[in-house]
């Protein structure tokens, strides 16, 4: 009898399956109606202690994991659902994090890890859900290994390193494994841009007038051969040259171009595309892309979860997908708009391929359809998954194209011309570009030349120019860097360029990554004492080994036993010979009027500010106003250089809070508006007007 009421009690229970965030939980809970209780972890449950460093050296490096500080509760909700479930299941994200969370909830629980009871699935679907629930299988130890080596190893470094820093520096300064190396990347490019000497060029052009209209010619070379204008007087002999001779087309090329859709996006690449086009940072972006996964409440659909799994070095995609993507465009665009099928990305070496790209769920939730039940952010960040998606599957824009040389007195002039003759997929996405690459193929057209035709020369200009240094490093140009060296890995990127920032080694000015001062001492520390920690290839190679971990063909405590015994060595030398650093403060020219002690310029997490030189007995501090020589147009005060909270630079009246007066656009040295006598900007680097700042005056003119 009492065995019969026992099976009945188990009858009863439900199902339970537990996810990182409530609102995964709320998406998947739609799916699986109520036949199953839905649970958040909310992320980790346990992790190494702060207080220490947590980690057994002495036996093979076994970490020491407690309940993470205020989640107590939770474990205890968990236990309390698992008493009273039939089977528990783990749908946490499908990666090593993801692995590691559940392996940890199983610990927590007394669950056996090689028990079938882990669910995966790479977008959160009625379909994909259902079919994880038929299939569960155990643990990936090999992945919870993978993750465990990495947060012992990052332990090791960032517990030994920051502890010198604090005493040798000052306190509150950190190093890490991947991090050093990414500040090392953005300090060398400074460094290039410090030694850079620029070179003097010079560019001629011809204007020219043929039988049916004007056409401009660049000078290309002499005798069949690129050559460059270095100085003013190699234009002056072309112009010697020239003088008086005829202009003969000598050759009339015409070629027709394909221009290839962009794969569908990758983790990195996003992160690349939203910085370019949205102005997201990366931690921004993968936000945003969490929430999108994890699901969007679609009013009478309920919550639904809009793309795939957003951490992925992978543009496979699923044949359904391709498919209903074909469709789509089909229906909307014409068949002549579809693209080759099966079309595959050369992948680049330590691609892991465990996930499909980043695309939507379904092609059929068109952005403007579902954009009421969208925050901002989501709309846009959704559109450009969507758009990619659509266009990763078109055909190719095609263009047709002209190259024409003209010989005069065997100095040769270039003319180039293009224009599209199929749009392809760029009737749905273009691709979004660094300053320093080849922007979009625009319509260029030239007149119809043909072989031996004289052209008259009409006009012919030349101006002087000089190489520009390399450009800083943006978040998404870091991204690309970081990933081509392979250093860290998808879901490494983000928290990266956040604690650079967070540290002070490096601050956002406009866009770019400029290193501190700060920043270059550590930088230059870590260089001289641990050079292996910032060696681009060192870390690559110990990603490498993770990924080895990952795939079952290393043990993890070898691989860590490996590194950690040179490394202490250099931590025992470095705390010898290091001296301590003393960090001159900028004197600010002022006295403090609190007690009359010099006032000195030190930099804060939100760029620099003015203190007393008597801290901590004085603790007087003022704002550090940078003038850029510009006069407010509503008070007449100084406009100078301020910082938001999230680190971006604007302009601002000195007489805040006063004067409320602010622009994102530096004052242009020298120009005022002749219409109401303030300053003038630039909106953008790629923008052809100034316009005044004044925004009651609405003045603008060319450049």
């Amino acid at each position: 009898m009492a065995m019969e009421q026992k099976d009945k009690n188990k009858e009863n229970k439900k199902p339970l399956i537990i996810v990182e965030s409530p609102t995964k939980a709320k998406t998947i809970s739609k799916y699986t109606k109520s036949k199953y209780q839905v649970k958040a972890s909310l992320g980790h449950v346990r992790d190494l202690p702060k207080s220490k460093l947590g980690v057994d050296i002495d036996n093979g490096f076994e970490p020491q994991y407690i309940t993470i500080r205020g989640k107590g509760k939770i474990v205890q909700e968990l236990k309390d659902a698992a008493k009273n479930a039939s089977t528990v299941y783990l749908a946490t994200d499908p990666d090593r994090e993801g692995e590691a969370i559940a392996w940890h909830v199983c610990q927590v629980l007394g669950i056996d890890p090689s028990e079938a009871n882990r669910l995966t699935f790479h977008e959160i679907t009625e379909t994909a859900v259902k079919d994880a629930l038929s299939k569960p299988v155990p643990i990936n130890q090999n992945l919870v290994d993978s993750q465990q080596a990495r947060r012992v190893l990052d332990r090791l470094v960032g517990y030994s390193l920051s502890p010198l820093l604090w005493r040798k520096v000052r306190p509150g300064l950190s190093a890490g494994r991947v991090q050093s190396a990414a500040l090392r990347i953005i300090v060398d490019r400074e460094l290039e841009i410090e030694s850079f000497k620029p070179e003097e060029y010079w560019i001629l052009e011809a204007l020219l007038r043929g039988e049916k209209g004007t056409v401009k010619a660049k000078y290309y070379g002499y005798q069949g051969k690129k050559k460059e204008l270095k100085t003013f007087a190699d234009v002056e002999k072309v112009l010697r040259d020239i003088e008086g001779t005829d202009f003969v087309v000598t050759s009339v090329k015409r070629r027709e171009r394909r221009k290839n859709p962009p794969f569908p996006f990758t983790t990195s690449t996003l992160q690349q595309e939203a910085s370019r086009k949205l102005g997201f940072s990366v931690s921004k972006t993968m936000a945003v892309a969490q929430s999108l996964y994890e699901g969007v409440n679609l009013g009478e659909l309920g919550y639904t979860g809009l793309i795939t799994y957003m951490r992925t070095d992978s543009t496979r995609v699923s044949p359904i997908a391709q498919e209903q993507a074909r469709e789509f465009i089909q229906s909307n665009y014409g068949k002549e708009y579809l693209g080759k099928k099966g079309r595959k990305a050369k992948e680049s070496p330590g691609v892991q391929d465990a996930h499909e790209a980043i695309r939507p769920t379904s092609v059929f939730r068109i952005p403007s359809e579902i954009k009421p039940f969208l925050k901002p952010d989501q709309y846009k960040l959704y559109t450009l998954i969507w758009e990619r998606f659509i266009a990763s599957q078109m055909s190719p824009a095609v263009y047709d194209t002209v190259t024409c040389d003209i010989q005069a007195n065997k100095h040769i002039f270039r003319a180039t011309g293009s224009r599209m003759k199929f749009p392809g997929f760029t009737r749905v996405y273009q691709e979004g570009k660094d300053n320093s690459e080849e922007q979009e193929e625009s319509d260029v057209d030239i007149i119809p030349l043909t072989e031996n035709e004289i052209l008259a020369l009409e006009n012919i200009e030349y101006s002087q120019h000089f190489t520009e240094p390399p450009q800083r490093y943006t978040e998404a140009t870091l991204v690309k860097a970081l990933e081509a060296n392979g250093i860290g890995r998808p879901s490494t990127y983000a928290p990266i360029i956040a604690t650079l920032i967070e540290r002070e080694y490096v601050n956002k000015e406009k866009r770019s990554l400029v290193p501190t001062e700060l920043g270059r001492l550590v930088d230059a520390i870590l260089r001289e004492h641990f050079p292996s920690i910032v060696d681009v290839g060192f870390t690559a190679d110990m990603e490498k080994q993770l990924d080895a971990i990952e795939e079952g063909s290393a043990e993890w405590n070898a691989v860590i036993a490996t590194f950690w015994e040179p490394f202490k060595e250099q931590i025992e030398k470095a705390e010898a010979e290091i001296e301590k650093v003393q960090i001159q403060d900028e004197p600010a020219g002022i006295n403090c009027e609190k007690c009359g002690r010099p006032m000195v310029i030190k930099q804060g997490r939100y760029g620099k500010f003015i203190a007393c030189s008597g801290y901590p007995e004085c603790k007087n501090t003022k704002p550090f106003l940078e003038k850029t020589g510009a006069i407010c147009p509503k008070c007449k005060g100084d406009v100078v250089v301020r910082r938001s909270k999230k680190g971006r630079v604007f302009y601002g009246c000195s007489n805040y809070p006063n004067c409320d007066f602010v622009s994102w656009y530096r004052p242009i040295p020298g120009k005022t508006c002749p219409k109401c006598g303030s300053f003038m900007v630039k909106k953008g680097a790629k923008a052809k007007e100034y316009t005044c700042a004044n925004p009651e005056c609405g003045y603008s003119q060319k450049i």
